[in-house]
């Protein structure tokens, strides 16, 4: 039951991403009649494995994760909680299926970017710095002052980085925090916050996903800065992006296999000493985690065999349909429509973005709904997707739009609490998920592959302009979400002005009845002193 609950919700929220599908294709139908059974089987294993996957998920990897964070404590040396927080990091990242997404989809573009090697340097980025997200909590260092440095670090090691890594960097930062990272990265937080934290206040709640988000940016700027020196100071030109595909779904899937157990169950390896010396679950329990890794790896399979058979062609396909030659200059007006439909579709379905709400609501004691983050977040993407094809079509280098971001961003922890700084931070790490990474960067990618057909020798690499679409819904939801706790922090001062004001208003009047009461007693002492006086003088 509960997997068909899933299913039916995972179908819901992909209506939105159908309904563009299918005014696209009736707006300019493929030429090809077999791409449309392709398409078809693309989008039903995207949704079928991504419910598998997300059932999965809630039976093995979230409880591992929990467990994992809880039982830190008893470890009792920060030497032995950082590492254990570095490895895990580093294990549920490369069993994200967003990266291995953008993996592909990277070395199709430049060959000599190994798929493994940019999952585990990315994955090791995330462990590095989830380890120092723990100690930040253990030593309570203020987590607005790292922010700002932590950005500044970045913005001046990418003077050094190759130009093609630069939005690629920032996207690979987006796609490392999704469906399985997030949740197992918040349930360490959660577990070494509420147990180690000196202050113990909500404040250490939130921060630690935004914090390991720096990590893969630093590490793919350092992979692009040796391949450069490895190859005589050059990066190679980039190819053609063409994920089309005349491999059966069944060869794509075979060809997955070893990808994807590779990636998930070092997870399930790791966490049996755990098990074995300090968890100790009782059997039902534990073989009750180990199968729940079925449904994990079958979804995750087929998930990214149907991206890989049928569903990263059509992002690029409706990318190219409007600016090809002899388009209407009007038709880049519905390609930004698009992109922002697009864009908050997708966040609504993007299942890190539910956790994130939930965890939310649960630490306002409901003050703010799940849904409003959610909206606040698919709003704020909705302009990202616009912001990233502007970028696109103008072949401006994308420093110029995310340095400007960035720093409004960084200012605003000053009017912010740090709740809702870490908040924010978190936000833009798990708002590029697996779809996010199946579908609009082929579809930017698209775009940018058109861009450089019309405009000929001195058009971008692909590789340059095409990516960056994370970037971008990685730092807007950063604005949006500062800007709820604005609003947010000052309604609560507010009221909590307002709830003064009555309280003391309760005082007096309980004073002034106190003061009435003792008028009256008096008054009630002296009442019969009268007549005991006439009594007297009359004797």
């Amino acid at each position: 039951m509960k997997t068909l609950r899933v299913l039916k919700e995972v179908f819901l929220s992909s209506l939105p991403l159908a309904a563009v599908i299918i005014f696209c294709l009736f707006f300019k139908p493929l030429i090809n009649p077999n791409d449309y059974i392709k398409l078809t089987v693309g989008y039903i294993s995207v949704v079928v494995g991504q419910a598998l996957f997300l059932v999965g998920l809630d039976i093995s990897i979230l409880p591992i994760g929990k467990l994992v964070g809880r039982s830190l404590i008893r470890l009792k040396k920060i030497v032995f909680i950082i590492f254990f927080g570095f490895l895990f990091g580093l294990l549920s990242t490369v069993a994200e299926p967003a990266l291995a997404v953008l993996a592909k989809q990277t070395h199709m573009i430049l060959d000599i970017v190994d798929e493994m090697a940019f999952i585990w340097i990315m994955g090791a980025g995330i462990g590095v710095f989830v380890g120092f997200a723990l100690f930040r909590i253990l030593k309570d260092i203020n987590l607005k002052i790292t922010f700002a440095a932590l950005y500044i670090v970045i913005f001046l090691t990418a003077i050094f980085a190759p130009n093609e890594f630069i939005a690629l960097a920032f996207d690979g930062s987006g796609a490392t925090t999704g469906d399985v990272s997030v949740p197992f990265i918040l349930a360490l937080g959660l577990g070494v916050s509420a147990t180690m934290s000196k202050r113990k206040t909500n404040d250490d709640t939130f921060g630690i996903v935004g914090l390991a988000s720096v990590g893969p940016i630093l590490a793919l700027f350092l992979y692009g800065i040796v391949l450069k020196l490895v190859n005589g100071g050059t990066i190679p030109p980039a190819g053609v992006y063409n994920p089309g595909t005349t491999s059966s779904l069944l060869d794509i899937t075979l060809g997955n296999i070893s990808g994807v157990a590779l990636a998930l169950f070092p997870v399930v390896l790791v966490f049996l000493p755990f098990q074995k010396f300090l968890v100790k679950l009782p059997k039902r329990e534990f073989k009750k985690i180990v199968l729940g890794t079925i449904p994990v790896f079958i979804g995750l399979l087929i998930f990214l065999s149907g991206i890989d058979y049928g569903f990263a062609f059509a992002g690029a396909y409706i990318g190219g349909i409007f600016l090809a030659p002899g388009s209407p200059s009007w038709f880049i007006l519905i390609l930004l429509a698009i992109s922002f439909i697009l864009g908050m579709a997708i966040t609504l379905s993007e299942p890190a973005v539910t956790v994130l709400g939930e965890q939310l609501e649960e630490t306002t004691n409901g003050h703010i709904k799940k849904l409003t983050i959610r909206m606040t977040l698919a709003i704020g993407i909705g302009f990202a997707s616009i912001l990233a094809i502007i970028k696109i079509l103008t072949q401006i280098n994308i420093l110029y739009f995310l340095v400007p971001l960035y720093a409004i961003a960084l200012i605003m922890m000053k009017f912010s609490s740090q709740l809702f700084v870490g908040l924010a931070f978190d936000s833009g790490g798990v708002s590029g998920g697996a779809l996010t990474s199946a579908f609009l960067t082929p579809m930017t990618l698209g775009v940018a592959q058109a861009v450089a057909e019309n405009a000929g020798p001195q058009a971008q690499s692909v590789l340059i302009n095409g990516f960056g679409i994370i970037a971008f819904i990685s730092v807007t939801p950063i604005i949006a979400v500062q800007m709820l706790g604005i609003i947010y922090d000052r309604r609560l001062k507010k009221v909590q002005k307002v709830t003064m004001d009555e309280e003391l208003e309760g005082l007096i009047e309980l004073a002034e009845i106190d003061e009435g009461e003792s008028d009256n007693i008096v008054n009630n002492y002296e009442t019969p002193e009268t007549p005991l006086e006439e009594n007297t003088n009359e004797e």
